[in-house]
């Protein structure tokens, strides 16, 4: 077994308010690059699929969509096991720096399968810097604080994709799909400043962290082995969701009729509800309790999910889609806080990355889940019927977790 050694005497010293905000709002915007390039898939896609010289198929395209979360799988692992000998800010550096290589390298791709290729190789960066942007703020972050302080960070997530949605309905008209695959290589000016204002050195604890194998190997004993499993399970059916909706939504809304703008704007309203609901129920989870938090709004977005497979008005669509993407989107977010908060130090950062590692599954399964519906013929209500079933799932397995915060 793994023992932590006695590292630091004396109490954690406490990180500054203005140090706070200043790796806060890196993360954040870490994560609002991370979550423009990912989404910017979904925004594309329908474009894609009447690109005639790749000639994609919707089942084609739905797995694409799944490469660049098979990378993310590499990456959040290989984060995990090297974040001790590496580090969180050289980790976060050189993740910033492949996924926009990569970014640009998908704007050049001359056929379909380099470009799923060059999705794979970006989404390796995509997973390092992921877990790693969580675990540094949730570092840096008050232990009371923890949860709103995620939550906010990971709303990056959802402006990035806000943003690659608003430009697609902006440049697609003029512009191919490449161009916004050539926005997604700004990042690399973002360097200078991540290099510049990020911590060089970890908060230090009580005690050390266990490093590598050594800190996944403690994370699957008890009393850590039962709710790493069910966080692993929340988080597969969670970025299930989150992908395949991602990814299929502007589609789906097009196939039932609406323009490809009104389409597009509908994955804003996801992710506008994701950011909405995020930022008004981490604070309450903080209050409340966190896991009762996120059952209740998997169940919603169970319900929401479903109400949307029927004609309903448009304010009432967007209204179920903004509730949709909290409970999708914007919990995912919570969860990630949650993790972090659950377990102490020593494994905290294989936690997180274990979770979200093996949760990638569920985000390679969501685009092709959702391409393999799209082909089948069924309809489009099933495209609904099958995001709402793992949701509801996903709330009971939340309501398994034991009630037990993680010691600072």
């Amino acid at each position: 077994m793994t023992r932590a050694t006695p590292a630091v005497t004396g109490p954690a010293p406490v990180t500054a308010p203005g140090h706070r905000r200043t790796v806060l709002l890196l993360c954040f915007a870490v994560l609002v690059f991370d979550g423009y390039d990912l989404i910017v898939y979904g925004a594309v896609l329908p474009e894609l699929l009447r690109y005639e010289p790749w000639d994609l198929r919707p089942a084609e395209a739905g797995a694409i969509g799944s490469y660049a979360a098979g990378g993310m799988l590499l990456g959040a692992l290989g984060a995990g096991a090297l974040a001790g000998r590496l580090g969180h800010r050289r980790i976060l550096l050189v993740g910033m720096a492949w996924f926009s290589t990569a970014m640009a390298a998908c704007a050049l791709a001359p056929t379909a399968w380099a470009f799923g290729l060059f999705r794979v190789l970006g989404g390796i960066g995509l997973g390092a810097v992921m877990p790693t942007a969580v675990a540094l703020t949730a570092e840096h972050s008050e232990p009371r604080h923890r949860g709103r302080s995620n939550a906010l960070m990971f709303s990056g997530y959802s402006v990035g994709g806000i943003i690659a949605a608003a430009l697609a309905v902006a440049l697609l008209p003029e512009l191919s799909f490449r161009a916004l695959f050539w926005a997604g290589a700004a990042p690399v000016l973002f360097l200078p400043v991540l290099a510049r204002h990020l911590p060089r050195r970890a908060v230090p604890h009580r005690v050390s962290q266990p490093h590598g194998p050594g800190a996944f190997r403690e994370l699957l004993r008890p009393p850590h082995r039962v709710p790493a499993l069910l966080f692993a399970l929340i988080s597969f059916f969670g970025l299930l969701l989150v992908y395949g909706l991602n990814a299929w939504l502007p589609q789906i809304m097009r196939s039932v009729g609406y323009p490809t703008a009104d389409s597009l704007f509908f994955l804003v309203v996801l992710n506008t509800g994701a950011i909405a609901g995020t930022l008004v129920f981490g604070p309450l989870g903080d209050r409340v309790g966190m896991r009762g938090v996120i059952a209740l709004a998997f169940g919603l977005a169970a319900v929401s999910i479903l109400l949307l497979s029927a004609p309903r008005p448009m304010p009432v669509l967007h209204a179920l889609t903004a509730v949709a993407g909290f409970g999708t989107i914007g919990t995912q977010i919570l969860v990630n806080g949650h993790i972090a908060a659950h377990f102490p130090a020593p494994v905290r950062t294989a936690a997180l990355s274990w979770s979200l590692g093996v949760g990638r599954l569920g985000a390679i399964a969501g685009p092709a889940f959702g391409g393999l519906i799209a082909a089948s013929g069924a309809g489009v209500r099933w495209n609904f019927y099958a995001f709402a079933v793992p949701a509801a799932l996903t709330a009971g397995l939340v309501a398994l977790l034991p009630a037990r915060a993680a010691t600072p």
